[in-house]
C-alpha cells in the first residue's frame, strides 16, 4: 500500500519512478508496477530496483534522483533524510510512531472497543498508524477493559485467507522474536498482562503467530510505553484527567497519530488542540486522512518539509518556476 502514496501523485506530476521495495515483502510491489505496465503505462515511467541497504544508498546518490520519499522506521527515516538532503534532494521521510489511543469516561465504550481492538491488531499491528498505547482517564478503566479483554480474547488468530480468522502472523520469524521479546520485557518492568498472546500457538511451519496481547498499569518508564513494537500489542496507562492524557501524549519523541474516544465536543476540541500530534482522529481507531489531506507525522516520525498526500504531494514532486515578462 504505501508505495502507492507515492508513485500516483509523482507520474502526475511528470516524472518517472525509481521504487525500491522493502526486501522483506517484495512480491505485492512486483506485481503492482507489472499491473501498471500491462495497463499501458509507458516503458521508463515506472521502475523496480529490488535491494536492501546498497540499492538504496546508490539511490540517495545518483544525481539523476531529484526527490526521495521513504516510510519506514526513524532510525533509518533519519539516515535517509540526512543522507539524500547531503546530496541535494528534497526529502520527505516518514518514521516511526508510537500512537496514543484516549478514552474519556463519557465514551461509548462498545463501539470505542471496536476501533480500538482494529487499531491495536488490525494488520498484526504492523502498521504505522496502529494505536500501541491506550490511555483510559478517570474512571473509565473499569468498563472499558472488561469489554476489550473479552472481545481481544475472542480475536481468532491463523491464516487470514481463511473465514472468521481477523489476524494473522508477523512479516518474520526474526520480528516476531522481537515483538515477543517486548512481551517479556513487559513481564520484567511490571507490567500487567490482561491478554498474554504468547499462549497463542499453532503447529511449526505455519507461520511466525504471535496473538494479540493487552497490558495493564503500564508506566512511562517502561519500554512497551515509549518504544516503538510494531506487533499486536497494547499498553494500557491510567491517568485521572483529560490535562494529564495531553502531558503524557506529548511527552512522546514521536507525533504521528493519536485519536480521542468522547461523546464532549468540548473534549474533542481540547485534545485535538493541544496535542502535538500531526494526525489526529475524534471516535475513530484509525486517524488515516483521506489522500486530498497530507499524511502528516510530527516530531521523530516525519523528516522533512512537505508531507505525502494531497497538496504538499504535488509541490514535493513539482519543480515550480516563476516567469516575469514585458512586451514591448
Amino acid at each position: 500500500m504505501v508505495p502507492m502514496w507515492m508513485h500516483p501523485f509523482a507520474i502526475a506530476c511528470g516524472n518517472t519512478f525509481v521504487l525500491k521495495p522493502s526486501e522483506k515483502v517484495p512480491l505485492t510491489p512486483t506485481y503492482a508496477v507489472q499491473l501498471l505496465h500491462e495497463a499501458g503505462l509507458p516503458p521508463g515511467v515506472m521502475n523496480l530496483v529490488h535491494g536492501a541497504k546498497p540499492a538504496v544508498d546508490a539511490l540517495l546518490r545518483h544525481p539523476l534522483v531529484k526527490a526521495v520519499s521513504f516510510v519506514g522506521s526513524t532510525p533509518v527515516a533519519k539516515y535517509v533524510y540526512a543522507n539524500a538532503a547531503a546530496a541535494g534532494k528534497r526529502v520527505q521521510a516518514l518514521g516511526g510512531a508510537k500512537n496514543h489511543l484516549v478514552v474519556m469516561p463519557d465514551a461509548d465504550m462498545p463501539k470505542a472497543v471496536e476501533a480500538i481492538v482494529g487499531s491495536a491488531f488490525g494488520a498484526a499491528g504492523e502498521r504505522c498508524l496502529a494505536g500501541s498505547v491506550l490511555v483510559a482517564v478517570g474512571d473509565a478503566a473499569g468498563p472499558l477493559l472488561d469489554l476489550l479483554v473479552a472481545r481481544t480474547q475472542a480475536i481468532t488468530v491463523g491464516d487470514g485467507s481463511q473465514t472468521g480468522v481477523e489476524m494473522g502472523p508477523l512479516v518474520t520469524s526474526e520480528h516476531c522474536r522481537r515483538v515477543t521479546g517486548y512481551v517479556e520485557k513487559g513481564v520484567e518492568e511490571g507490567a500487567v498482562p490482561l491478554v498474554d498472546g504468547r499462549k497463542h500457538t499453532l503447529p511449526a511451519g505455519d507461520g511466525y503467530f504471535l496473538g494479540p496481547t493487552i497490558f495493564d498499569h503500564v508506566t512511562s518508564w517502561m519500554s512497551i510505553a515509549s518504544e516503538e513494537i510494531f506487533g499486536p500489542v497494547l499498553s494500557v496507562m491510567r491517568v485521572e484527567t483529560l490535562d494529564d492524557a495531553i502531558a503524557l501524549v506529548n511527552r512522546s519523541p514521536y507525533g504521528n497519530a493519536t485519536s480521542i474516544f468522547t461523546a464532549s465536543g468540548k473534549s474533542a476540541r481540547e485534545y485535538s488542540s493541544r496535542c502535538e500530534v500531526g494526525m489526529v482522529g475524534v471516535n475513530v481507531g484509525v486517524a488515516a486522512p483521506m489522500a486530498f489531506f497530507p499524511f502528516a507525522g510530527w516530531k521523530h516520525s516525519f523528516f522533512g518539509d512537505l508531507h505525502a498526500h494531497g497538496k504538499d504531494a504535488v509541490a514535493f514532486y513539482t519543480e515550480q518556476k516563476v516567469i516575469m515578462s514585458r512586451w514591448w
